[in-house]
């Protein structure tokens, strides 16, 4: 196997890095302080192709692959993790989704303005009481003539207040609610303009302040019916296929925070002195550092692998969830050290270290818990799930034209 990046995932690399360091760390203490997100940051991903890239060109994509997404979110989240969760939920949640499940309608409509960067998407299926129990949810659409009505509630819902389409999640057959079967589950692509959809930003998170997270209310929504995602009842295969493609953004994205504590913390350590010599020379400091060096390097090669299996057009379930649980234990663990090296400055927004670890915590809740990543993994290894990864609906590397 070739561990070497090619000169377009360095490119991707380097866009990435130099992106972060130009318009998200300038401002990035002040925005988490103020908890605000710039709208700015949506438009420049825009520009530079971000927000499409790992879309095939037929769609207005940049034409990238599964590797270079992951770098990218790799890169964002080494400056933040706010700027990370954008390619998590716009491309990860929603436009892979479209490319996979949606038909040619709906990747026309919403794909390609996605693609360009031109509408921003998001997803919505977490509901007040419903996170990991998917079936828990209680938002319904009841069909009428060539429409379906929309009512319930969404929460958690990153860029709740700043996307245009979302993939929201519904019971259309109120028979199979009662009985808690997901095959009521349906999906449909809903767009902020529709009637009766209004959107709220929450506030007080412990984490992740940069970024826009919210709640959306819908009342009365009208959905046309060519917006159903797939078929009826096809709701809960739709979600489970769009919180992998999540999994594995997020599973990059925590490898590039262990990497930024990682690099803050040698840093620290080089030049902050105690007894008369750098702290890096003291035995229990080189134990953190070296066990962020060991976590960030097995975090990498997690995601790497998952990577190089989706660019084979495979599904690798069982290797996403297992780099999405390791990347993000790895995260918090490098956070809580990097704090603790920094000592008393570890505990001012003074060094950043203060915030990676505020948002490192968030990881291991949304996209599947890290308990459910952890019964996945119990299940594959004691035969209750099989581990063979399938060939998917989604391009392999490269694109064929025709894709």
């Amino acid at each position: 196997m070739d561990f070497e990046l090619n000169q377009d995932h360095l490119a991707v690399q380097k866009l990435c890095r130099e992106f972060g360091q130009k318009y998200i760390l300038p401002d990035i203490r002040e925005n988490d302080r103020q908890s605000k997100f710039d709208r700015s940051i949506l438009a420049r991903m825009a520009e530079s192709d971000i927000l499409g890239i790992c879309l095939p060109e037929k769609y207005g994509g940049a034409g990238m692959d599964y590797i270079s997404l992951g770098l990218a979110c790799e890169e964002l989240e080494y400056a933040d993790t706010s700027a990370r969760v954008i390619l998590s939920v716009h491309i990860g949640l929603n436009s892979l989704t479209l490319l996979s499940r949606g038909n040619q309608f709906q990747k026309e409509k919403y794909l390609v303005p996605q693609a360009k960067g031109e509408k921003v998407a998001s997803f919505g299926l977490t509901e007040p009481n419903a996170g990991s129990d998917v079936v828990g949810i209680q938002a319904t659409a009841s069909r009428k003539d060539n429409k379906y009505i929309l009512n319930g509630e969404k929460m958690w819902i990153s860029l709740a207040d700043v996307a245009d389409h979302f993939l929201i999640f519904a019971w259309t057959d109120l028979g199979k609610k009662q009985n808690r079967d997901h095959s009521g589950i349906s999906c449909f692509m809903v767009e902020r303009s529709f009637a009766g959809l209004t959107t709220g930003t929450i506030h007080g998170k412990l984490g992740v302040r940069a970024g826009n997270t919210g709640w959306i209310a819908m009342q009365d929504v009208e959905v046309p019916k060519e917006n159903l995602i797939g078929n009826e009842g096809e709701g809960f295969s739709v979600a489970m296929f769009s919180l992998e493609q999540g999994r594995y953004t997020v599973a990059a994205g925590s490898t590039g925070l262990s990497k930024a504590c990682l690099d803050a913390s040698v840093r620290y350590a080089q030049t902050r002195y105690t007894f008369e010599s750098p702290i890096g020379e003291h035995q229990l400091v080189k134990e953190m550092i070296a066990n962020m060096s060991a976590g960030y390097e097995f975090s990498r090669l997690l995601w790497l692998k998952a990577g190089w299996m989706r660019n084979q057009g495979l599904r690798p379930t069982r290797q996403t969830a297992l780099a999405k649980w390791i990347a993000c234990q790895e995260a918090e663990k490098a956070a809580a050290d990097a704090v603790q090296i920094h000592g008393a400055y570890g505990f001012s927004d003074e060094y950043p270290v203060e915030r990676f670890y505020r948002n490192c915590k968030g990881a291991s809740i949304y996209e599947g818990t890290r308990e459910i990543q952890k019964l996945m993994q119990a299940d594959y290894a004691l035969g209750m799930r099989q581990d063979k990864p399938r060939h998917v609906n989604l391009p392999p590397w490269p694109f064929p034209e025709n894709t």
